[in-house]
C-alpha cells in the first residue's frame, strides 16, 4: 500500500513541476507576414522496446555476464520550451533479466545456473531533451530531429535471484536513478513523429539486480514509439519547426506581392498616359487640345477662337510695331518663375494659373506673339525627354489659348535635354534645366 501511495505521489509531483514551470504556452499574435507565430508546445508519447542488463557503458566485469532481453514499455508528457530544448516526464515499466553471476571468490569468473529477474514496477523521471539539429530546408515541419537527453528519476523495483534451485526473494524498494540517452525523431505527419531512442539508466543502488558487488547497477532500454502534438492542428509543432524553411517561404511570398504591386503601378501609369494623350490630343486639328476644346469636331480649315469654337467672322489683323516694355518682360518672368508641373507629367499645377492668366491677358491686350520652348535635364531616355518637353510647352499654350490668347500667335516646341543652362551633374543644375522659356516678339 505504501508503494502505491509513493508511486502516485511521484507521478503527481513530476506533472505538477513541469506544468508549473512552463504553464504559459507560446501564444503571440500571428498578424501579418513575418509576424509572430503560435506553436504547439505540449506533446505526449508512447513507446515499447527492449530492456537489457547490458549497456554501452559496461566495463570488463559486470554482476551478471549474460543479459536476457525482455519487453519494456512506457510513455511521456513533454513541454517544448525552445525549438531545441524540451522538458518531459518519462514513465517506464518492465523486467530486466540476466544470468551467470560474477564469482567474487575466485575462478571460474562467472557461475552457471545463476541469474536474476528484476521487475520495474514503475519509474518516473524528469528529463531535459536537447535537439541537436532540426533538419529541413524546404519544409517548415522538419523530417529528422536527432536528440540527446538526461535527467533524474525515481523507481520501485524488486525481483528474484537464483543459484541453482535456490531462489532469493527481493522485496520492492524505491530508489533514485539517472537516465541518459540519445535518439532521433522522424516527422511522418503534421504533429505526429516516430521516436527511436536508446537510454541507459544508472540506478543509485547496488542491489537492483539482487546481487551486491558494491557497484551501482545500470540497465539499458532501446525503444521505438509515436509522439503526438497537443493543440490546434493549424499550429506547427515547435520542436519540428524550421525557421529557415519558413523564412524562404515568406520571402517568396513577399517577392510575389512586390511584383504584383509593381505590375499594378505600371498598369496605372499606362492608363494615366493614355488619358493624358487623349486629353492633350487635337482630334479635329483646330489647334485647341481636346481637354479645352468646347466645340469638338470642327471642320478642317474653319477659323476658331481660343476655346475651339468657329469665329463668326475672321478677325481683322492689323500689323503694328511690337514694343515690349520692361513691365511686359516682368509679367513673363514671373510666369516662368511660378510655373510648376506634376512630377514626370505635363499637368500644370494650380499655383501657376494666376501668373499665366496675366501672360494671357498681356497677349490679348497687346497682340504679342509668343514662343514656348520646353527643356528637361538629361535624366531618362532622350525620346521620353523630347516628348515631355514638347507636351509641357503644348500644355502652357493650351492654357493660354483657353484664356483667350490667339493660338496662331503662340508656338510651342520641345528640345528635351538640349541647350542646358546649367550642369546636369548637380541637383540644382538639373532643376534649372527643367524649364519652359517664354519669348515675346
Amino acid at each position: 500500500m505504501k508503494s502505491k501511495i509513493t508511486k502516485a505521489a511521484m507521478v503527481v509531483t513530476l506533472l505538477g513541476a513541469s506544468s508549473q514551470l512552463f504553464a504559459q504556452d507560446t501564444n503571440p499574435d500571428a498578424t501579418g507576414r513575418f509576424g509572430k507565430k503560435e506553436f504547439r508546445t505540449w506533446s505526449i508519447g508512447a513507446h515499447a522496446g527492449v530492456l537489457s542488463s547490458n549497456t554501452i557503458f559496461n566495463g570488463a566485469q559486470r554482476d551478471f555476464n549474460t543479459a536476457k532481453e525482455t519487453l519494456g514499455y512506457g510513455g511521456y508528457i513533454k513541454k517544448q520550451i525552445l525549438p531545441a530544448l524540451g522538458l518531459q516526464a518519462d514513465f517506464l515499466a518492465g523486467k530486466v533479466k540476466g544470468s551467470r553471476a560474477l564469482n567474487q571468490l575466485g575462478t571460474p569468473a562467472y557461475l552457471d545456473n545463476t541469474g536474476f529477474d528484476t521487475r520495474v514496477e514503475w519509474s518516473a523521471a524528469l528529463t531535459a531533451v536537447y535537439n541537436l539539429a532540426n533538419i529541413s530546408i524546404n519544409n517548415e515541419n522538419a523530417m529528422l530531429i536527432p536528440y540527446v537527453k538526461g535527467g533524474v528519476g525515481y523507481m520501485s523495483s524488486g525481483g528474484d535471484t537464483y543459484n541453482g534451485a535456490i531462489t532469493s526473494r527481493n522485496p520492492y524498494k524505491e530508489k533514485y536513478f539517472i537516465p541518459v540517452g540519445a535518439g532521433f525523431k522522424l516527422g511522418v505527419a503534421k504533429g505526429i513523429n516516430l521516436d527511436f531512442g536508446y537510454d541507459v539508466n544508472f540506478v543509485k543502488s547496488s542491489t537492483f539486480d539482487g546481487y551486491n558487488t558494491g557497484r551501482f547497477d545500470k540497465f539499458s532500454y532501446g525503444h521505438a514509439g509515436l509522439e503526438f502534438a497537443l493543440g490546434s492542428k493549424s499550429k506547427p509543432q515547435l520542436q519540428n519547426y524550421s525557421s529557415l524553411a519558413n523564412l524562404r517561404n515568406e520571402s517568396a511570398e513577399e517577392s510575389a506581392a512586390l511584383r504584383n504591386a509593381l505590375s499594378t503601378a505600371e498598369q496605372k501609369i499606362e492608363r494615366d498616359r493614355e488619358i493624358y494623350a487623349k486629353e492633350m490630343g487635337d482630334d479635329d486639328k483646330d489647334g485647341v487640345a481636346n481637354k479645352f476644346d468646347k466645340c469638338p469636331g470642327t471642320p478642317a480649315g474653319v477659323v476658331v477662337d481660343g476655346s475651339g469654337c468657329p469665329l463668326v467672322a475672321p478677325a481683322t489683323i492689323i500689323r503694328e510695331k511690337v514694343i515690349i516694355t520692361e513691365a511686359d518682360r516682368k509679367v513673363v518672368a514671373e510666369a516662368i518663375k511660378n510655373l510648376e508641373f506634376d512630377l514626370g507629367k505635363a499637368t500644370i499645377r494650380a499655383k501657376s494659373y494666376p501668373t499665366l492668366d496675366r501672360v494671357a491677358a498681356l497677349l490679348v491686350e497687346k497682340n504679342f506673339s509668343l514662343k514656348l520652348a520646353g527643356y528637361t535635364d538629361n535624366t531618362g531616355s532622350l525620346a521620353l525627354n523630347k516628348r515631355l518637353s514638347k507636351d509641357r510647352a503644348e500644355a502652357v499654350k493650351a492654357y493660354l489659348v483657353a484664356q483667350g490668347a490667339n493660338a496662331d500667335r503662340i508656338e510651342a516646341v520641345g528640345y528635351g535635354p538640349d541647350r542646358p543652362i546649367a550642369s546636369n551633374k548637380t541637383a540644382a543644375g538639373r532643376q534649372a534645366n527643367r524649364r519652359v522659356e517664354f519669348n515675346l516678339f
